[in-house]
């Protein structure tokens, strides 16, 4: 007789891992002219586990949605390794690539662009059905009545169109959706930046009570770390495509030990009265553009703590404190 397998045994294996996952784009100047190139995501590495969120933040342009249409299989990494469910991503042929595609679903930012208008509720929640499965039309609408009250919407929904839902109703069908396939990993990009704070709330709530019972990895996408802290177990910090800091929520927002991360945290309401935040940090000048990154450390232009090494020699990532840091002087910032 066959068992489930341990929570142990989920965890042993990532549902994602990515090694040096690289992004670069390829920008025409001109008919004649050579063209430039763009590194969107310049060799970020993480691992999510079954039942665990990982958030990647930082500001706009930074490389997030980038990373997140390359772990849904949308756009397909310049270099580097991606697994699935421990199936190479990246080289697998196309069959196993659609059996990984059910295994990814998304959550996009605006519940009102994301559902089509002219589609009932119920027509929306079986298409993934319809178009991946071979149920009969009487399971999938039995599939979709009983993904609606997981999400917390009543029956009667079923028959109704997008318009007649608020916008945190909206965001609700839109999970629903993502869940209809029954997927290893969720990734949400902003999925609760369009919503209203309170809605925010329950809508977080509802995502963490979907993972606890059902297992589900998160790719969390967000610019809001006061959405992280609630939701995440693991941060990943971007800055210009490159990961700065990463590690464990806890002590990454209790000690923040790049100057960028530091400067994250003391901008936000809430976390800036955090002891590790002793002064607020204003960051001064305009992102790089990522056709001509600084040579050294992509934070150089921007740090109040920059040195001639840090313009001269880009700091990998290290293992310090629980967590990994770019940064040379990320000692300094060490507190006892």
């Amino acid at each position: 007789m066959s068992t489930a397998p341990s929570t142990t045994a989920l965890l042993a294996t990532p549902v994602v891992e990515a090694r040096d996952l690289r992004r670069v784009y390829e920008i025409r100047r001109g008919f004649m002219a050579a063209p430039d190139h763009l590194q969107a995501v310049g060799g970020v590495s993480f691992t999510v586990h079954a039942g665990k969120t990982l958030a990647v933040v930082g500001e706009s342009g930074c490389g997030k949605s980038t990373l997140a249409r390359m772990v849904s299989l949308i756009e397909n990494p310049s270099g580097g390794q991606l697994r699935i469910t421990g199936v190479d991503a990246v080289n697998a042929p196309e069959e196993a690539r659609l059996k990984l595609r059910k295994a990814v679903q998304l959550v996009f930012q605006n519940p009102y662009g994301s559902l089509n208008p002219r589609k009932k509720i119920g027509a929306i929640l079986e298409a993934p059905l319809e178009i991946n499965t071979s149920l009969p039309a009487p399971e999938r609408a039995a599939k979709a009545r009983a993904m609606l009250a997981l999400v917390g919407l009543r029956p009667e929904h079923y028959d109704r169109y997008p318009h007649m839902f608020s916008g945190g109703q909206r965001q609700r069908i839109a999970i629903a959706r993502a869940l209809m396939l029954n997927p290893a990993l969720v990734v949400a990009d902003e999925p609760v930046s369009a919503l209203d704070v309170s809605i925010q709330a329950q809508v977080l709530n509802l995502l963490a009570d979907l993972q606890q019972s059902m297992g589900l990895a998160y790719l969390f996408i967000s610019h809001d770390l006061g959405v992280v802290r609630h939701i995440a177990h693991d941060v990943l910090v971007m800055y210009l495509g490159h990961a700065v800091e990463q590690g464990e929520k806890t002590a990454l927002f209790a000690q923040p030990l790049h100057p960028y991360t530091q400067a994250l945290l003391a901008s936000t309401p809430g976390l800036a009265g955090s002891t590790a935040i002793r002064h607020r940090i204003v960051l001064k000048g305009e992102l790089p553009s990522p056709l001509n990154p600084p040579k050294g450390c992509v934070f150089s232009t921007r740090c109040p703590h920059v040195t001639d090494r840090c313009r001269a020699e880009r700091p990998l990532l290290r293992e310090l404190a629980g967590r990994q840091v770019a940064c040379h002087y990320a000692e300094n910032f060490l507190t006892t």
